[in-house]
């Protein structure tokens, strides 16, 4: 809302400031802190008194889950997901599309992770949604948005692949565009999902993809720069700067009570919808492949449970000692900040590995 700002610069040239996104990102990033750090107690306090004995720890998990996680609170995302609207309704561009369709996959895998959350601890059970209920509804979901992504572009690129480490090379997939884009948006909230185990463990790498991913928006949204990089330029695709920066400013004060030991879990409404977010802005500014390297700890984690799966019914044998990943790590002693910590560095690298491939064309 505060873009409209702008129309009153002509009066007060002050007011110019509004036009510029690098500013109204930075707004987005103090405000999203800001909402949920105040607000973090209140919803805290709420959360714990409505759901009582807090989120159901999986029996089959590590033992000392247990005793130490017990009784916390789950749905945190709604924290995360209140800070991050907060911050992109107030400073985000309101007639860029780019910028609701994001926004609506975000809010509607949330709504997913919720009702997931919602029947886990009505029941007291790690049991759910079934997950094919639960994957036809994201895929619907992230079907819709690539479908309102393709017609939005209205061009060759709107519905190709890029490959990110060559100039000129595009794979146009047409109309299966939209298949491929749902699976990368509905891939990217599950594999978040499933690195969500730890206190802190999902929230950091959230937001350090979301820094990274805010930058290429830019970067892509601007033609100069896009230019320069001799990468795809994507009309008005930098107006998700906003967004990342509201994820990262609500991350940010999210991570303030979810810090070991955590007051509150983030739950499936924080992760699948946080994870949701960063698919949809990759295929928005056609940096899929890209999503993969950044979001390589993500893909890490879903690829041990799919190993551990597919190794366990086919053989009978499990290749790690617990899946996800960093369960194995707990199972060989790590303490939990160990892990934490370290996969976080692992963050940070493949971010760095991700943004260099900006130049590496």
């Amino acid at each position: 809302m505060l873009y409209w700002l702008v129309d009153l610069s002509s009066s007060f040239p002050a007011l110019n400031v509004f036009r510029y996104i690098t500013f109204r990102t930075g707004g987005a990033v103090v405000t999203g802190a800001l909402f949920v750090f105040l607000c973090g107690p209140w919803i805290i306090d709420n959360l714990r008194l409505r759901q009582g004995k807090g989120q159901p720890i999986r029996s089959d998990g590590p033992q000392s889950h247990l005793v130490s996680k017990r009784g916390t609170p789950t749905m945190g995302g709604l924290m995360i997901l209140s800070g991050l609207t907060v911050g992109t309704v107030l400073w985000a561009n309101p007639v860029n599309p780019y910028v609701w369709i994001v926004l609506a996959v975000t809010l509607g895998f949330g709504f997913v992770g919720f009702y997931d959350d919602y029947m886990k601890v009505t029941k007291q059970t790690h049991a759910g949604i079934s997950g094919r209920t639960r994957l036809l509804i994201e895929f619907a979901i992230a079907g819709m948005a690539c479908f309102a992504l393709v017609w939005l572009g209205r061009g060759t690129l709107s519905s190709s692949l890029v490959i990110p480490f060559f100039k000129e090379v595009v794979l146009n997939l047409g109309w299966y565009f939209i298949i491929f884009g749902a699976f990368v948006i509905v891939g990217a909230g599950n594999a978040v999902n499933l690195t969500d185990g730890l206190d802190g463990l999902a929230i950091v790498p959230v937001m350090i993809a979301a820094a990274s991913f805010g930058m290429i928006s830019y970067l892509v949204g601007n033609a100069v720069f896009a230019e320069y990089l001799q990468v795809n330029y994507v009309a008005g695709t930098g107006e998700l700067a906003v967004l990342c920066g509201a994820l990262l400013g609500a991350g940010l004060g999210f991570l303030w009570f979810n810090a070991p030991p955590a007051s509150i879990f983030m739950g499936d409404t924080g992760s699948l919808a946080l994870g949701g977010m960063l698919g949809s802005i990759a295929v928005a500014v056609k940096h899929e492949i890209v999503l993969a390297v950044i979001g390589g700890l993500f893909v890490l984690e879903a690829v041990s449970v799919i190993v551990q799966v597919a190794s366990f019914k086919l053989t009978g044998k499990r290749v790690f000692r617990m899946a996800p990943i960093h369960h194995h790590f707990e199972q060989k002693g790590w303490t939990e900040p160990q892990i934490v910590i370290r996969f976080w560095i692992i963050a940070v690298v493949l971010a760095l590995a991700g943004l260099s491939t900006l130049k590496l064309r």
